[in-house]
């Protein structure tokens, strides 16, 4: 099915209002003062000139913040990793170069800002560490305590001795600098404080329920005194996970001062808390002359915060994609003077099947084998790791597919054979590797006595088309035509729904979506089989079907009633149902679950000056039912896009004299533009699950990421016989021997 987003109407007139657009009388304003120092402490911070002011309400810091609470479990949202969490204006701490450390509140943005320009801050410097490479020799296991985070297994066999002795082997480091998040919608939230006391909060978050927790938790305030919205949310992936410092500043304001406050982050703020981590991996592998793979060995160091062990799956993909019997991971974490870093679309993945892919890639050189060959050579029939089959897996197809399509067959096998102009070309690939998750939900239905269905969970809309998926499972669900349909997410107060993220919106919402309408189905069946001269009077349950807005014999489509009738005949202006969803987690265990994909990729490299254009990009993807092809290829295309800014573009400098990023904007911070993609083929092979969920959907956001940044990789050596081995791929690596 291919449907325009239900919401694209409200977006492309402005109706749409985001998180610093709700209205609100008596509006204060509030903006930020960041540390400029990367660790020590605050001696004093002088007011008086901002202050003085006109139309400057107040300064607050952590010497006149209205109380917080203490302990650092009152500041762990719902995906907050193991440690102490960041306590924005808690005490005279600096932990990071950028952290707030006072917030200006004013009758106008412009009086704000500045009035920020004029607050002094006085500290007292302490050493510090900002370099993972300098800092190297200091990393240390991570705590395993961050939702979604699985260590890396046990050893399998006996990998060290067999790379050892083994007839082809390569071995390579493969490093990865920061990337920052940078989507459309700034950072905001509004704090709207009505008569009686009660926040309604309008904020960019993944989850608004997630901030209401926090916001609960961190002020000592019952639930029922905090609302949070986000019905609109202008991006995020990653960086909408945890509660950002602007939400607890803008509260604080709003009940210190009894107003309501709104609080923005500029572009350059937004640099100034999580991001992609720095990491730096190993890798080896080793073969037997056929192809076969023998060993395979990944380490890997990432930077975390002092505060807390962000952690991410970076290894264990080289122990699921490929048939193997000696498997050694590791992952390891460097404290860093930085604040703690964040999932970033496929965190973990993104870096560390990158590292492998490449070096799948450097070893089919090494065995002189066709890279697509080799990937099939190995191809895992069973996970590698646990021994466990798969709930679907269609990478064999993705390959197939991606190849033809993409005219694989047609690659001379020795780099630097293509030429047009004064432009080398080559073709690489690489394979995506992504969890299919699902976690649990609530949802509720309302069939109204006019046919219109109300569907609500408190589900996030992040730019995925998550109104659209849902809307029209229920539809299809209820046979109602698309337009008589409304699904109400973005509202604390609505049924429960988990923070959209790791790719599970779908299957998860989708899924609780799916079994109240099938509860809503049963209810107004027993309702038609009680109306005057009802034809279904005799029929079973499993006899009817739900289209063109009637319940029908399935058998004879002529016959049946429509549900308007049913309505009127019980006399009920609305009939509502409630469901929660909870993954058949004994099922699930039993097998690996995965999203797949296959990457083909043609790059043009300028030898002389070392650019590269990526020209054609194939993604194929087995990512389970695909419920809105529209809006799940608009999800693949926007992650090649994004896999081509790490692979050429992307990276976030730390100058470690300073303990401070200093591109912290988008005329340095570079991010792939329209000049930069050209084509992109999507193909969704036909994949159905119903271990993963109800409706046989998995979950594309991340996946089309997953691998693109290595194909182009494999693509540059093609073109160019120079292996560059971190990213992003800049003209000055291209043009090094």
């Amino acid at each position: 099915m291919e449907v325009a987003r239900v919401d694209g109407r409200d977006k492309v007139t402005g109706q749409a209002r985001y998180a610093a657009e709700h209205p609100a009388r008596d509006l204060l304003y509030g903006v930020v003062v960041n540390a400029t120092i990367p660790r020590g402490r605050i001696e004093a911070i002088h007011a008086g000139a901002a202050l003085a002011m006109d139309g400057v309400v107040e300064v607050i810091t952590h010497l006149n913040r209205p109380r917080i609470r203490s302990f650092d479990i009152f500041y762990k949202d719902m995906t907050a990793p193991g440690g102490s969490p960041f306590r924005p204006l808690y005490d005279d701490r600096v932990a990071y170069s950028g952290q707030p450390v006072a917030l200006v509140v004013a009758e106008s943005f412009e009086a704000a800002r500045e009035a920020a320009r004029l607050v002094e801050v006085v500290y007292a410097p302490e050493p510090y560490a900002t370099s993972l490479l300098e800092q190297r020799a200091n990393a240390h296991k991570p705590s395993r305590l961050k939702a979604g985070y699985a260590p890396p297994p046990e050893p399998k066999g006996h990998a060290d001795q067999v790379w050892e002795r083994a007839a082809v082997r390569i071995e390579a480091e493969y490093y990865s600098g920061v990337e920052h998040h940078n989507p459309l919608e700034l950072f905001a939230s509004t704090v709207i404080r009505g008569a009686d006391g009660h926040l309604t909060i309008y904020d960019k978050t993944q989850s608004s329920q997630n901030s209401r927790w926090y916001v609960s938790h961190v002020f000592g305030l019952s639930k029922d005194k905090v609302t949070v919205r986000n019905p609109y949310v202008g991006g995020a992936f990653g960086s909408g996970l945890r509660p950002q410092y602007q939400l607890p500043l803008a509260v604080m304001a709003a009940l210190k001062l009894e107003r309501s406050v709104r609080v923005v982050l500029t572009r350059q703020q937004m640099f100034t808390f999580g991001h992609r981590p720095e990491t730096l991996q190993r890798l080896r592998l080793a073969a037997d002359p056929d192809g076969t793979l023998s060993a395979i060995i990944h380490e890997a160091i990432a930077e975390t915060s002092r505060m807390e062990d962000y952690v991410e799956v970076v290894v264990n993909w080289s122990g699921e994609l490929y048939a193997c019997e000696h498997i050694r991971l590791g992952y390891n974490l460097v404290d860093l003077d930085h604040a703690s870093p964040m999932d970033m679309r496929a965190p973990g993945a993104a870096h560390g099947v990158h590292a492998l892919e490449v070096a799948m890639d450097e070893l089919s050189y090494a065995l002189k084998m066709d890279p697509l060959a080799l990937r099939l050579k190995n191809y895992a029939e069973i996970d590698p790791t646990h021994g466990l089959p798969y709930s679907t897996k269609q990478l064999r197809e993705c390959y197939l597919q991606g190849a033809r399509r993409f005219g694989w067959d047609q690659r001379p096998p020795e780099p630097g054979a293509m030429r047009e102009g004064r432009e080398l070309i080559g073709w690489g690939m690489a394979t995506g590797i992504w969890d299919a998750m699902q976690m649990f939900a609530r949802a509720s239905a309302v069939l109204h006595a006019d046919g219109q269905l109300v569907v609500s969970s408190a589900a996030s809309d992040i730019g995925t088309g998550t109104y659209t998926a849902m809307a029209i499972i229920a539809a299809a669900a209820m046979g109602l035509p698309l337009e008589q349909v409304r699904f109400q997410l973005g509202d604390s107060t609505l049924p429960v729904a988990p923070i959209e993220g790791g790719s599970s919106h779908v299957a998860t919402v989708g899924s609780a979506v799916q079994g109240v309408c099938e509860k809503l189905q049963k209810t107004l069946f027993k309702l038609a089989r009680k109306v005057d001269g009802s034809p279904l009077a005799k029929a079973r349950f499993a006899d009817v079907e739900f289209a063109d807005s009637r319940i029908r014999l399935s058998a004879r489509p002529d016959v049946g009633v429509a549900l308007t009738e049913v309505m009127a005949a019980s006399g009920e202006q609305r009939l509502e149902e409630k469901y929660m969803m909870l993954p058949n987690m004994l099922k699930q265990m039993k097998y690996q679950r995965a999203t797949h994909s296959a990457v083909f990729c043609e790059v043009r490299v300028d030898p002389e000056f070392g650019t590269v254009r990526v020209t054609r990009v194939v993604s194929a993807v087995a990512a389970g039912r695909i419920i809105n092809a529209r809006t799940a290829r608009s999800q693949i295309i926007g992650g090649v896009v994004w896999g081509i800014g790490q692979a050429l573009h992307e990276e976030t400098f730390c100058d470690h004299r300073l303990g401070r990023f200093m591109n912290h904007n988008l005329a340095e911070y570079h991010v792939s533009v329209n000049a930069d993609i050209h084509d992109i083929d999507v193909i969704f092979v036909e994949e159905d699950d119903r271990i993963v969920s109800r409706i046989g959907a998995k979950g594309v956001g991340e996946i089309g990421l997953v691998g693109v940044s290595a194909a182009v990789c494999n693509a540059i050596y093609h073109a160019t016989g120079r292996r560059v081995r971190s990213t992003p791929m800049t003209p000055d690596k291209v043009m090094r021997p």
